[in-house]
């Protein structure tokens, strides 16, 4: 079906992009991600150059701007992803729907035109800090704490799977400022590389993204500022998480639409070209309805889709039908991958094939944002009425 959510402007975007994507996300690119663990400096800075990175910055601090119009950076996600480049969607992602929103929104005037124009060009780049060893898609768990102290906070514990956790320059950190569990006992800290006690800890080896680096994070007497507290008041810092996850978990919706997509592109050009028993995979029955359950799967998903996008510009996308987008787009993410690779035989289990990368990176989407079936229980208890 032909989507029709982007205008003229976004068309001409979508160019940019895939011009970029030519020159710096070749083969050779992604295989020295991988490498490395890590997409470089250089590669994000050149895309911020190229106008495809810092588009959740506002203007008057070196950014496009286009935070709430959600499509540009859709369009990022889409050409990334689609052209095999997952890493670096992370990485961009990273920067642009988690860092920098928490600071646009959040921030104080004086955070903004600290961080924000550095942001826009990759000098510096951003990080979230939530997910600690025994506490995952429950946050009121956390352990790490910041104690008041004269002039700012000394912070202790530590964080795991913070996704850009060695590259990143700055950390969105999630830290219990008061007693017991309720909302008013967590704040949001800015931490940055260099405070004394601060330590990345080390890069941890996944399943996917094996060219975007995540680390874990611990903090021994961590002196942090008070100048670092975002919105410059305490307590705030659960209500300004969950005012960020619909982004986040939308993002990861795109995403996910992104690579049901490529799965398809990729699963069509390969059984039309590949035969077996005189005849092209394509031309049995049983792939031909294979086929036609990916394709309109991956139609669904992108109405989907394109309905919260929408919902997102006009400031109406709720927690719950993000929520209903992330577990249901992932979902259906896996089950279009997982046909593509079956469909791909033999060659759907070897790493130098496109799809078997996405098959590995698709994995973690129905876990991070918070689990599935988070997911389902945040949609659950709307529906039962139950606060």
């Amino acid at each position: 079906m032909e989507r029709d959510i982007y205008d003229e402007d976004h068309e001409a975007f979508r160019d940019l992009v895939k011009d970029f994507i030519k020159r710096h996300a070749t083969n050779e690119d992604r295989e020295r991600w991988d490498a490395a663990g890590e997409v470089d400096r250089d590669t994000m800075r050149a895309a911020a150059e190229a106008g495809i990175l810092g588009l959740s910055v506002p203007e008057e601090f070196g950014g496009a701007g286009m935070l709430q119009d959600y499509r540009f950076r859709a369009v990022v996600n889409e050409e990334v992803i689609t052209a095999g480049a997952g890493s670096l969607a992370g990485a961009l992602g990273i920067q642009d729907d988690l860092a920098v929103p928490y600071l646009v929104h959040m921030g104080t005037d004086a955070q903004k035109e600290k961080w924000l124009p550095k942001m826009a060009t990759a000098d510096v780049l951003g990080a979230l800090a939530m997910t600690e060893p025994a506490a995952g898609s429950d946050l009121r768990g956390i352990k790490t704490t910041a104690k008041k102290v004269d002039g700012g906070y000394l912070v202790n514990g530590a964080k795991t799977f913070i996704s850009s956790g060695v590259t990143a320059d700055l950390f969105v950190v999630f830290v219990k400022t008061g007693e017991g569990d309720r909302p008013d006992a967590f704040s949001l800290l800015l931490l940055e590389n260099g405070m004394a006690g601060f330590d990345h800890g080390k890069k941890l080896h996944k399943m996917g993204f094996h060219g975007h680096d995540t680390a874990e994070l611990s903090f021994t007497d961590v002196f942090v500022p008070d100048d670092n507290l975002i919105g410059g008041e305490e307590g705030k810092g659960f209500v300004q998480l969950m005012m960020n996850l619909p982004l986040e978990r939308l993002s990861i919706g795109v995403s996910a639409a992104a690579a049901a997509q490529a799965a398809l592109d990729w699963t069509l050009a390969y059984t039309r070209d590949r035969e077996a028993f005189g005849q092209r995979i394509a031309d049995f029955q049983n792939s031909r309805f294979q086929l036609a359950d990916m394709a309109t799967t991956v139609d669904a998903l992108w109405a989907y889709i394109d309905r919260a996008l929408e919902a997102y510009a006009a400031g109406k996308l709720s927690a719950e039908e993000a929520a209903k987008v992330k577990f249901w787009a992932t979902e259906r993410e896996a089950e279009v991958l997982d046909a593509g690779v079956q469909l791909h035989g033999g060659y759907g289990y070897i790493t130098e094939y496109p799809i078997a990368r996405a098959f590995l990176d698709a994995r973690v989407h129905r876990i991070y944002g918070g689990s599935n079936e988070i997911m389902r229980e945040i949609v659950g208890r709307q529906l039962a009425g139950k606060r």
